[in-house]
């Protein structure tokens, strides 16, 4: 399974297209023969008990079991008698969508798999059955605004996921820990910051620190610094006439000139040439 940051990179790369959303309970004979999934759906158990098998693999339905089917699995799906399953759903289409290095690159979903696949446990059930209900509320009314809607609670959806699989993943004290290093550099970036001095901050050796970090953010702690330094650097080259060395002064880099091969080597493109494409005036480097 994917990391929480790895997933919320890749879920942030999707565009989603909500084909279809319900609630169902089931008949205590409910039964699905065998089927090869066709579309992307997510299933929700909220109540009573069952079996789902996924290409040949049992998986217990019952509640707190959130699963995630992809075209080409064989799945087939059957509820206990007595206590009969009760679930939400929703049917999905998407594309990987994103930008890198003033590049937009492209891929259909037989391209990019979805990065979630199978049975998963979650703990923070009635957050997630809150957001499903009002999914499903939405998916009965038309209008522009109202599709909106439903994509931001599509997206809200998969953050409580990604948020509910963090918090089973990491200690608390572990998390307080990296979260307020992740905070400091926020509030600090421009600061002559080292990964020893973070580490410290912690409470971590420098290994363990590192590892944490890139497990559970995404990012490596100087990656994720030097991103925040370039993003803070984008918007003052495009709001902004300063000369370039107060600008790599203002995001913690006294050396300009290295400031632009960091700068370049994110974005893909020079400061130089970030300004002239995103300002209205020219960008003169004084």
């Amino acid at each position: 399974m994917l990391t929480p940051g790895e997933l919320a990179a890749r879920l942030n790369r999707l565009v989603i297209s909500i084909l279809l959303v319900g609630h169902q309970k089931c008949s205590p004979q409910w039964h699905q023969l065998p089927r090869t999934i066709q579309h992307n759906s997510i299933w929700l158990i909220i109540k009573g008990k069952g079996t789902f098998t996924i290409n040949g693999t049992h998986y217990p339905a019952e509640p707190g079991k959130f699963f995630c089917f992809s075209p080409g699995m064989v799945v087939e799906r059957r509820t206990d008698a007595e206590q009969p399953l009760e679930y939400y759903f929703l049917r999905f289409h998407y594309t990987e969508t994103f930008e890198e290095k003033e590049q937009w690159i492209y891929r259909s979903s037989s391209e990019a798999a979805f990065p979630l696949e199978g049975m998963y446990t979650v703990n923070n059930t009635p957050q997630l059955i809150y957001l499903f209900e009002q999914l499903d509320i939405l998916w009965k009314r038309r209008g522009h605004m109202t599709a909106m809607r439903r994509k931001i609670l599509l997206l809200e959806f998969f953050l409580t996921l990604i948020q509910d699989f963090r918090a089973q993943k990491i200690a608390g004290d572990t998390t307080a820990a990296i979260e307020l290093t992740q905070d400091h550099m926020v509030g600090h970036y421009q600061e002559p910051l080292t990964l020893e001095g973070l580490a410290q901050m912690a409470g971590l050796s420098v290994s363990h620190y590192s590892r944490l970090f890139k497990k559970y953010i995404g990012y490596s702690p100087i990656d994720y610094l030097t991103h925040l330094r370039v993003d803070r650097a984008k918007e003052l080259l495009v709001l902004s006439d300063y000369r370039l060395k107060l600008i790599a002064n203002s995001v913690g880099y006294t050396d300009e000139f290295y400031f632009s091969r960091i700068f370049k080597k994110v974005t893909g493109v020079s400061p130089r040439d970030y300004a002239k494409k995103h300002r209205f005036a020219p960008f003169m480097d004084r």
